[in-house]
């Protein structure tokens, strides 16, 4: 199953091959093992030795076959002889958890290893506030709203790089974009020498002709027009996969400081004026997104990481941010607080310890705590650090580690219960084997598709019925809940036409969401079975028609037609479907039928699906390689509603 949903991804698009890639991987922390073994202040003994360190944290050591060539940035422009651009060195790679962004770098590993092994205090940040005729200050413009509307910004100070910690704070950077940024979709990084650049700073978009300027690693200067035909027509650029995040904007945001030189262009590129060197005292960073949240996430975990090698450790100066109806102090590196009952962790524990053991136990995973008698519970605080601390049970989770899972007792269940499948789960199964035993293909394809693939492309009129997602722009073209199955067996279809030998037999079982008032949440979901025949013969119709059949005969329904149904009381004690003409503009007319359905429950005929010949104007909707077959492809396609099946 896993396997066809990443077939179904490759066939979507091309940017879902990093969607599908991403069902595969975890984030991946490489690092010298020498130099990590040195900081962590822990000699080395063996690589079983430390995975079993790695496992008792939550982590995992990869396996490796030997010493590798480590790759050393110099993206610092240096020209120091003794800077080699790789190295030969035994390497660790170390799996770490997806939500885990202080661990994506060697600082964040050393010094949560380092705490967990109580070799280290919890570090106290704080975040210094110049006075107000001293505090650096930077001024969203209105004109940035409709492009990235957010930025948060820090400071630095007297910072000092050796050659790791500073590739270390660059490979931050580029795995924070692939993670939580998503490609520098929702948040982007842009990291300077402050001593280049003057203050106030603004953020402000202007047209794509109007600014020109040094972009980083580049010689001349160039506007934004110039610099992307650059970047677009050159065979190797790494930005370039980023160009499509503004290519719908006429203004691009710029930040600029009091002197108009540009800092950087985001979430492309840096300026060259203000590029960093192992040299730099005085880091800016600037964070601009779309989502507020993940952008103080992405600022907190810089600074915490790399705030240490300031000449005052974990200290941070504070950038005063101006918006048009606001004024905001950042970052806030303050600990978010949590209350967690000790009897409920214990409980789903499966532990019975006290309050103080269990605040040592948090205390080696960076959590400071403190007892409320009256209530029995820990009042938890959760460092900046911590953003994936959301709820009580994710505190329960690092009692569990620091305490040890393989020193939980193992208990009998106090209950004895038989476990099955659901119902419906169980159906869709069986009818999924039954489909694909008649020589179909099963798909999945995104329950978040666009309005026009929902509406427009099947010739449907948008009835308000489909779920939208909120701040739905982040998105790109997922911005509403499929309420059917069509655009993805079509999409799918269209990217396969002359990869796979004709006809074409894909089916897909799966849920669509509606509105629903009568549900507490507003809408509902709804498991359907749709499939779809491409073909250059005539038998599509029948071949659709021959599947209805076939999934009506192992549902043990019976088929009466439609003229011979006088009354409901004429269907006896079974359950039965019949067919009538539709008119539904999807398909072609007088190709297509309406699926009745009418349990021995219910009194009255039900439409529970359609299926018919797909109308022409629709092939046209999808890839040039349709457009240029529809005289010669004849497509069926068949929905259906499964949950009519299951059994009382």
């Amino acid at each position: 199953r896993q396997g066809l949903r990443f077939l179904s991804l490759l066939s979507r698009a091309p940017e879902s091959f990093d969607a599908a890639r991403s069902l595969e991987a975890m984030p991946i922390v490489t690092t010298n093992r020498d130099q990590f073994h040195e900081r962590l202040g822990i000699p080395y003994e063996s690589d079983e030795v430390f995975q079993e360190l790695c496992f008792a944290f939550g982590i995992e050591l990869e396996d490796d076959d030997g010493d590798e060539k480590q790759f050393i940035r110099k993206d610092d422009g240096s020209d120091d002889n003794d800077d080699q651009t790789q190295e030969n060195a035994k390497l660790y790679r170390i799996d770490v958890p997806a939500n885990r962004y202080d661990l994506l770098c060697t600082e964040g590993l050393v010094r949560a290893l380092r705490i967990f092994k109580e070799l280290e205090d919890i570090p106290k940040f704080s975040v210094i506030v110049p006075p107000p005729d001293k505090i650096i200050r930077i001024v969203a413009k209105p004109s940035v709203k409709e492009v990235r509307p957010f930025v948060i910004c820090a400071i630095l100070r007297d910072i000092t790089f050796d050659v790791a910690s500073f590739n270390s704070f660059l490979d931050l950077q580029d795995k924070l974009h692939f993670n939580i940024c998503r490609r520098r979709s929702l948040v982007s990084i842009g990291t300077h020498d402050l001593d280049t650049v003057e203050g106030p700073f603004s953020y402000d978009a202007r047209p794509r002709g109007e600014v020109s300027f040094v972009a980083l690693n580049e010689e001349k200067s160039m506007d934004v027009n110039t610099l992307f035909a650059e970047y677009e027509k050159r065979d190797l650029c790494e930005v370039a996969e980023y160009l499509p995040l503004l290519e719908k904007f006429p203004n691009v945001p710029f930040i600029l400081d009091k002197n108009d030189v540009v800092c950087s262009l985001p979430p492309i590129i840096n300026g060259q004026h203000t590029r960093l060197s192992r040299k730099t005292k005085n880091v800016f960073i600037d964070v601009t997104a779309t989502d507020l949240t993940k952008a103080r996430i992405v600022m907190n975990t810089m600074c915490t990481m790399f705030s240490e090698y300031c000449a005052k450790p974990f200290t941070v100066e504070a950038v005063e941010v101006v918006y048009e109806d606001r004024t905001e102090i950042c970052p806030n590196l303050n600990p978010v607080e949590f209350v967690a009952k000790v009897d409920y962790i214990n409980s789903l524990t499966g532990i019975n310890i006290d309050h103080i053991q269990m605040q040592s136990l948090l205390r080696r995973m960076q959590l400071n705590s403190v007892y409320d008698k009256p209530s029995e519970s820990l009042i938890v605080q959760a460092p900046p650090t911590r953003s994936d601390i959301l709820h009580a049970c994710d505190i329960e989770e690092d009692v569990a580690i620091a305490y040890g899972y393989n020193n939980i007792e193992k208990k009998l269940p106090t209950s004895y219960t038989i476990a099955k499948q659901q119902p419906l789960n169980k159906l869709s199964d069986l009818i999924r084997l039954g489909v694909a035993e008649a020589g179909f293909n099963e798909v999945l394809t995104w329950i978040l598709i666009s309005r026009e693939e929902n509406f427009a492309n099947l010739r449907r009129p948008d009835d308000g019925s489909a779920v939208e997602i909120g701040r739905a722009k982040q998105f790109g073209e997922y911005r509403v809940c499929r309420t059917s199955l069509l655009p993805g067996l079509l999409k799918t279809t269209s990217h396969n036409l002359g990869r796979i030998p004709l006809p074409l037999r894909l089916f897909e079982i799966g849920d669509i969401v509606r509105m629903d008032p009568t549900h507490e949440v507003l809408a509902s979901n709804r498991r359907k079975l749709a499939a779809i025949y491409c073909g250059q013969g005539s038998e599509c119709f029948e071949v659709m028609h021959g599947l209805l059949d076939r999934v009506m005969t192992f549902n043990n329904v019976e088929f009466i037609p439609e003229n011979e149904i006088k009354d409901s009381a004429d269907c006896g004690d079974k359950n039965v479907f019949s067919l009538r003409e539709s008119s539904s503009p999807t398909y072609f007319p007088r190709r297509q039928a309406e699926i009745l359905f009418k349990s021995r429950h219910q009194s009255d005929f039900e439409v529970i699906g359609q299926f018919g010949i797909l109308h022409p104007e629709i092939l046209s909707k999808y890839s040039e390689k349709t457009r240029k077959k529809q005289v010669e492809l004849l497509i069926s396609m068949m929905e259906i509603d499964v949950e009519v099946f299951v059994p009382y």
